[in-house]
């Protein structure tokens, strides 16, 4: 399929011997939970440069609230963990991944125990939440509601005392830079220092997060897809792109913007209930407010339609006197600035585009299709989560296999190579004879769009017409070089939107986040597996990958 988003190699026109230039061992992009832990086992072996766009703390492990789910109690199993997250993954997770990120799970949390972070404790023990489809208590949280800021902290801190590792804040990277097929580095803009390319001998992908191509989120302005749609550009194959998870819970709050309300609100026994005070989670799943987010976003949605209402509600009150101020001291804020009190009100929430599960097909060691470029955390797709992630397994997966990446390249930038060298290499492309259009206006209109034809419910119909107004605008939007971090996000937006749409219209089926209402049940005949999208010549070409070995 003909696209103008598969014609362009590069954003931007350049010249490498008029460019600053940097050397490396292991570039990462990122700073969210499996960048900063790729960064810190890759600088065991050499030199480490991590790049981010925004300050260093700013990501969506940031904003995490719930936890990290790991098997800490002899009441629970690593095999019961390994179950749910199978079956939450509605049968597209590959069981050996999973069986590694719950293996190791353990020692990961040890370690960051032992580099200073502060767990909440109970009786001297780490303290273990229950979530949504979770059959066991296993969420370790942090600060009550703060687990994703805490480890954040730790690891942000702990790679800023390797003597190895640079942390470059606030430079966007623009393009992956490969040469015959092989991943080099990457181009970068800084306000201060300009163009650069960083040359590295492994290039770690883990700035992702796509919550912005959606009208309503929990992520942060900086989450527009850059590292899938630069892996895209750079050759190497997107897997999974139709699976987006939506949040059931976000504070809803007409004119502001959407803030999380954590899935362990409901593990502490919070009820859903709408206006008229009605529980009806348990007319959707049997597990009523506990169910898999995918069962409880499509229940809300479902339910606000039949009683024309705007939103839900969360219902704490019984939890008595101070227990919700003491869990979910950041919530209870929030809640108090828009003069909501949960000990009294109900808490007005909605779904809002939360996890992306799709992104650059990653192996069990982290490595993608492009030589030297690895990807982990949000930006890959490691077939963990399948079509549903399980609450608290992303941070999880984030420091497992961020672990795993920064060995992996770590190990392969230690072998024998020829010393680095100042690339000669250019990149033009002529200007474009189509007019401008306003960029504002087409992110606003495509977060809308977003929402409305590939959100939580999806119909044929609906899916072609977004690829037919992604691809009018693609034509005016990706022909253009632009100077600025605004352009760029957009290029990268609408180049993942596209992905997206394509991926949905491609799985006739319902299966985890992914709905189709003019395809409501599993096809395990037609669709057990993942559909890849890559560039080809000029084309996205599509497949279609059948389970791996260990899929379950």
């Amino acid at each position: 399929m003909s696209s103008h988003f598969a014609q362009r190699r590069y954003l931007i026109n350049f010249d490498v011997q008029r460019l600053g230039q940097v050397f490396t061992d292991v570039l990462v992009v990122g700073t969210g939970v499996a960048g900063l832990r790729a960064a810190i086992e890759a600088s065991q072996y050499g030199s480490v440069l991590v790049v981010c766009k925004d300050a260093a703390m700013e990501s969506n492990t940031s904003y995490a609230q719930g936890g990290i789910a790991v098997v800490l109690s002899s009441s629970d199993s690593a095999a019961a963990h390994t179950r749910d997250t199978l079956e939450v993954g509605c049968g597209l997770s590959n069981r050996e991944a999973v069986e590694r990120i719950v293996r190791e799970g353990p020692g990961r949390i040890r370690e960051l125990r032992d580099w200073g972070a502060a767990f909440d404790l109970e009786a001297g023990q780490v303290a273990l939440g229950l979530e949504g489809g979770h059959s066991a208590p296993r969420i370790v949280h942090a600060h009550g509601d703060a687990t994703g800021r805490e480890i954040s902290r730790v690891l942000l801190d702990r790679a800023r005392r390797q003597e190895n590792v640079r942390i470059f804040e606030n430079c966007m990277v623009i393009d992956l830079v490969t040469v015959e097929g092989r991943c080099i580095g990457a181009l970068t803009h800084h306000a201060k220092y300009g163009y650069q390319i960083f040359h590295a001998r492994q290039t770690i992908v883990a700035a992702g997060g796509a919550g912005q191509l959606y009208r309503e989120t929990t992520n942060p302005a900086g989450a527009t897809g850059d590292g899938p749609a630069m892996g895209f550009r750079a050759g190497a194959t997107l897997r999974d792109m139709e699976f987006l998870q939506f949040h059931p819970t976000t504070l809803y709050v007409a004119g502001a913007s959407r803030t999380l309300i954590s899935e362990a609100v409901r593990g502490e026994g919070a009820y859903l209930v709408d206006r008229s005070g009605h529980r009806f989670m348990s007319a959707y799943h049997t597990d009523a407010e506990l169910a898999p987010r995918d069962v409880v976003s499509r229940a809300i949605v479902e339910h606000m339609s039949q009683t024309h209402a705007t939103c839900v509600y969360l219902d704490v009150r019984h939890l008595g006197p101070g227990r919700f101020a003491q869990r979910f001291p950041t919530i209870m804020r929030q809640c108090l600035e828009f003069d909501i009190n949960p000990e009294k009100d109900l808490i007005p929430v909605r779904p809002a585009a939360h996890y992306a599960i799709g992104g650059l097909a990653a192996g069990l060691d982290g490595r993608t299709d492009v030589e030297g470029l690895l990807a982990c955390g949000e930006a890959a797709s490691t077939e963990v989560h399948g079509a549903n992630r399980l609450a608290s397994n992303s941070l999880l997966e984030g420091l497992v296999f961020g672990q795993i990446c920064g060995a992996t390249a770590g190990e392969a930038a230690r072998q024998p190579h020829e010393a680095m060298r100042p690339l000669r290499m250019r990149y033009a492309f002529g200007p474009s004879p189509r007019t401008e259009l306003d960029l504002t206006d087409i992110r606003n209109s495509l977060r809308a769009m977003m929402w409305r034809n590939v959100g939580i419910e999806r119909t044929g119909p609906r899916l072609e017409e977004t690829l037919e107004i992604v691809d009018f605008w693609g034509r005016y939007v990706m022909d253009k070089a632009f100077d600025d971090r605004f352009g760029w996000e957009t290029q990268n937006m609408l180049t993942y939107a596209r992905c997206m749409a394509q991926s949905a219209a491609v799985r006739k089926e319902s299966r985890g986040t992914h709905f189709r209402g003019d395809y409501p049940t599993i096809d395990a005949e037609r669709f057990l597996g993942h559909v890849t999208l890559r560039q080809d010549e000029g084309e996205i070409s599509q497949g279609f990958e059948p389970l791996r070995r260990g899929g379950e």
